[in-house]
């Protein structure tokens, strides 16, 4: 596992099956994204069965075999779609064609494990909606930052069990490195990958929903900009929001590509949990100068002060707990509601986000702060 991309991030954790082999079989598509990876790893460590892959690039599907022997290429989509045996497709499409992909899924009978961002319209998730509704199949979503991240897994252990009282607030940032010459085309494509808050920013809008426990959500304000690559003048390399639960509890964060390449890893994702009784931060994926290893927790409440590693020691449930309600019709990893409203909440930031001006030198004088300001929606 290379930590220092997040193009190749596929973490990997306890195998803790909840099935036998052959009693949870899905297939992996469209390999745009090296989220496929962690989200095979998660499955199969949970007792998934990968019988398929496809794609149309045959180097994608030639290095997938590679990291997984033994799993079939197949000639088509419809040979996956129409195989039987096949109950979930996981894929990792171009954030455009997410949602169409889900639909024939969904249609043939498959429940549908996508990569972030699942949309990037509000037409495709009103889709989505009508698609579950007609066809009882799931539309599940990789919010990997808190569903492959142990520090974040155990943070929401921590909550559960009162560890800081109620939630009332919720500070993230999710930095990346931008590796702009690795990247496809479509990735500096705004209406093929939907605005940085609409991608990246799904995320946290995720973890605000999970972490705060609301059912709804709005967003306050929202940002954007492409503040250093005017080579790529579609690129959002900068994007915030607030958001205001429906409990009342709030949300502020902050997606970025400005990660250093001086950092040892490809982001120093953090969350800042508020409760009443405490606070929680989380040091995802770097505890910086001090240790590169992933998933440190920070805890401070009323019984005082702990630094807790966590990498290695809590695993993922989400993915055995999918398997299971795939099987047996149930919503214990993630309810559906969930999962489209973070979608919902980043496509809004997204829509009504302010556009910031370059504020490039001209003439010797940067821009002055009075500037007019463009709104979107």
């Amino acid at each position: 596992m290379n930590r220092a991309d997040g193009m190749r991030y596929a973490p990997e954790g306890k195998t803790n099956p909840v099935c036998g082999p052959g009693e949870f079989v899905f297939a992996a598509m469209a390999l745009e994204h090296g989220h496929i990876y962690g989200m095979c790893n998660g499955l199969m460590e949970a007792g998934a069965t990968l019988k398929w892959v496809y794609d149309p690039d045959p180097a994608k599907v030639e290095a997938f075999q590679a990291r997984y022997p033994g799993v079939r290429a197949a000639r088509s989509e419809a040979e996956i779609l129409e195989d039987p045996e096949v109950r979930l497709i996981a894929a990792a499409a171009v954030p455009a064609d997410r949602c169409a992909l889900g639909l024939r899924a969904m249609e043939h009978g498959k429940d549908y494990f996508t990569d972030k961002t699942p949309f990037t319209s509000f037409e495709q998730l009103e889709a989505a909606c009508r698609s579950v509704a007609d066809t009882k199949r799931k539309y599940m979503v990789y919010y990997s930052e808190r569903l492959h991240s142990e520090s974040a897994v155990y943070a929401g252990q921590l909550i559960q069990e009162g560890a800081i009282g109620r939630v009332l607030q919720v500070m993230g940032t999710g930095p990346h490195r931008l590796q702009a010459p690795q990247r496809p085309a479509w990735f500096f494509e705004k209406e093929r990958y939907g605005g940085i808050l609409c991608d990246i920013g799904s995320h946290q809008a995720e973890q605000f929903l999970y972490y705060a426990g609301c059912r709804d959500a709005q967003v306050l304000h929202s940002k954007v900009a492409n503040y250093a690559h005017p080579e790529y003048p579609e690129l959002e390399d900068f994007g915030d929001a607030m958001l205001l639960g429906d409990n009342g509890a709030t949300n502020y964060f902050r997606v970025d590509w400005f990660t250093p390449d001086g950092l040892g890893t490809w982001g120093d994702g953090r969350t800042v949990i508020l409760g009443t009784d405490g606070y929680i931060e989380l040091r995802k994926y770097i505890d910086v100068a001090r240790s590169n290893t992933p998933d440190h927790v920070y805890l401070v409440n009323h019984e005082g002060e702990r630094h807790i590693p966590v990498s290695g020691k809590v695993g993922f449930p989400f993915f055995g707990e999918l398997i299971s309600d795939c099987l047996h019709r149930t919503e214990r990893a993630m309810t559906q509601q969930h999962a489209f409203k973070a979608a919902e909440l980043a496509l809004a930031a997204q829509a009504n986000a302010i556009v910031i001006p370059n504020p490039s030198v001209k003439g010797g004088e940067e821009l002055g702060i009075n500037v007019p300001l463009v709104r979107r929606g």
